[in-house]
């Protein structure tokens, strides 16, 4: 059952991440799937339902790969001493590989291309879009560079994680993928290595 549950999911998100969220009817999920609609709902109410365990997952996974990386699963102003704890380095190895994970996961590139898709035709997804890909990481950068004690953090975390952002993007029209990778952590890498400078560390 557990095995039917999970294949539900990740079909949906497939579905929703080529034709949006409001696009896909229950019917097709099942249809993927070559199960009925009243099958699919023994696992789930409803497409609201999918939706929402879509997002717990999301949610599990962000705080399990942050705890692998010693980073962070909060904000600053519950967990000022974890970014305190924070270095260059880890950041750095961080952001490659998050970079990878936003890419290469078929889970991850999936939802981010499901509130790509969605981000204008709902509030709720626009706010998930913001929260998961834009404002979210960006804040949480900044919050990194001030406890590092950088002069104007934002400007630092719009500088290590804007091309971020942008190569997501290019890596999902790019043919020759593995370069991106390499661009990527190679801009990173660079980008690790003048705010060591400026630190004198």
């Amino acid at each position: 059952m557990r095995d039917t549950k999970k294949s539900i999911l990740l079909s949906a998100l497939g579905l929703f991440a080529r034709d949006g969220y409001e696009a896909v009817p229950v019917s097709a999920i099942a249809g993927e799937l070559g199960i009925t609609k009243g099958a699919l709902y023994k696992h789930y109410k409803n497409k609201r339902d999918i939706f929402d365990s879509i997002v717990s997952r999301m949610e599990r996974h962000d705080a399990e790969r942050a705890n692998e990386f010693q980073m962070p699963t909060g904000s600053f102003s519950h967990m000022e001493e974890e970014y305190l704890r924070v270095t260059v380095d880890r950041l750095v190895e961080y952001g490659k590989a998050q970079f990878r994970y936003w890419t290469q996961d078929s889970f991850a590139s999936s939802f981010r291309r499901m509130l790509t898709l969605e981000q204008y035709r709902s509030p709720e997804m626009g706010r998930l879009y913001q929260q998961y890909l834009v404002s979210g990481p960006l804040g949480y950068v900044a919050d990194i560079f001030g406890s590092l004690g950088y002069v104007d953090p934002m400007e630092k975390a719009l500088g290590f994680y804007g091309p971020m952002f942008l190569m997501y993007s290019v890596y999902d029209g790019a043919e020759a993928k593995d370069g991106i990778i390499a661009a990527a952590d190679s801009y990173l890498e660079k980008t690790g290595n003048r705010l060591r400078e400026e630190k004198n560390i």
